[in-house]
């Protein structure tokens, strides 16, 4: 019997009709990440992962749920980024001082790249292409997201001292960094976007030069500031209208057996904001305590303390263009005051 052109013409439509709908669906189905459980990642491949860096890349943009990142001891070599579109993300370390991510940038890498004037002569191209990586590519991690908490991780890098080397950078707004150890030389933490807020509760930061610094509110709580060279804790660069910049509450600052003279900040920009209060300043703290970077600046800094104690918290040698709070404008600064906005967060 002759067969029907038709109806095998139908049979194969439908066909390929189901396997188009079956692709179509499999293309779109939710990633098995796609969910608020924890991710684990393991250098010794026990985890779901060996680096962070595919743990974040599996996270789902814009989540409105909360995902943990648990990552085992070990010591991760990795350049991080976390990018704008992920939120509400917390990257939690097994044991603060053996879950370690490092790189070993530094400002001055040669830096290559691709030369795009074609109008430009051979000398102009060669002076162009020596250029050198500069502060703001050296970052081990790098946060541009919101909502992003880190715990109980090391957060490192490790460079020879050859120039400027951020450990941590960030973007992000509403930003948590607990029992976390930030560890470096010059530039170790970089606050990069005004107005944007960040806590760190219970934090070790070392540094040799400038090794908090940036326009961000930061709130610094119970820190521990451990300075490695006779230089500057801070370089505040806070905007002219931002209320806040960095406030540093219950801190201790501890410095290397070589230090002698160490300044609490400098403005990196006019209007920097800094507060040390209830604070412990060791003796090595410059009886000037602040230092102007340059002159015209002594008439914008908002330098202030308030009922620091130990042998470097004497005010009678103060900077004449810082400031002691009155116990009535110390006691209006708080979490509330400093971080509350129409968000409503509550860090």
């Amino acid at each position: 019997m002759k067969k029907n052109p038709i109806n095998r013409l139908s049979v194969f439509l439908t066909l390929a009709l189901l396997l188009s709908q079956f692709s179509f669906a499999n293309l779109f189905a939710a990633s098995p990440y796609d969910n608020p459980d924890t991710i684990v990642v393991a250098r010794d491949g026990t985890g779901q992962f060996r680096t962070i860096d595919e743990a974040i890349e599996v996270c789902r943009a814009f989540m409105d749920y909360h995902k943990v990142i648990y990552v085992k001891k070990g010591t991760y070599k990795e350049k991080l980024i976390i990018p704008q579109w992920l939120q509400n993300i917390e990257i939690c370390g097994e044991d603060r001082d053996a879950t370690v991510i490092t790189y070993d940038d530094h400002a001055n890498i040669p830096y290559s790249y691709e030369f795009r004037d074609v109008n430009a002569d051979e000398s102009q191209k060669s002076k162009a292409q020596q250029r050198t990586l500069s502060t703001f590519r050296t970052y081990t991690l790098k946060i541009e997201g919101n909502d992003i908490t880190l715990k109980n991780l090391t957060i490192e890098n490790n460079s020879a001292r050859l120039g400027q080397a951020v450990a941590l950078h960030t973007e992000g707004d509403r930003l948590r960094f607990v029992n976390c150890r930030f560890l470096g030389h010059q530039d170790t933490i970089y606050t990069g976007m005004p107005y944007t807020r960040l806590l760190f509760d219970h934090c070790y930061i070392e540094g040799t030069t400038d090794f908090i610094f940036g326009p961000s509110t930061a709130w610094f709580e119970q820190c521990t500031i451990h300075g490695k060279a006779d230089s500057y804790i801070t370089a505040a660069s806070t905007p002219k209208d931002a209320k806040f910049g960095y406030i540093f509450n219950q801190c201790t600052i501890t410095v290397a057996d070589n230090v002698s003279k160490l300044y609490l900040g400098r403005p990196w920009r006019d209007y920097g904001y800094t507060l040390f209060m209830h604070c412990t300043l060791p003796r090595q703290i410059r009886p000037e305590g602040w230092h102007h970077w340059q002159k015209e600046r002594e008439q914008t800094a908002r330098y202030f303390e308030f009922d620091n104690k130990g042998e470097g918290a004497a005010t009678d040698q103060r900077t004449s263009w810082s400031r002691q709070l009155t116990k009535k404008e110390a006691n209006a600064i708080t979490f509330e005051a400093v971080f509350q906005r129409a968000d409503n967060w509550h860090p």
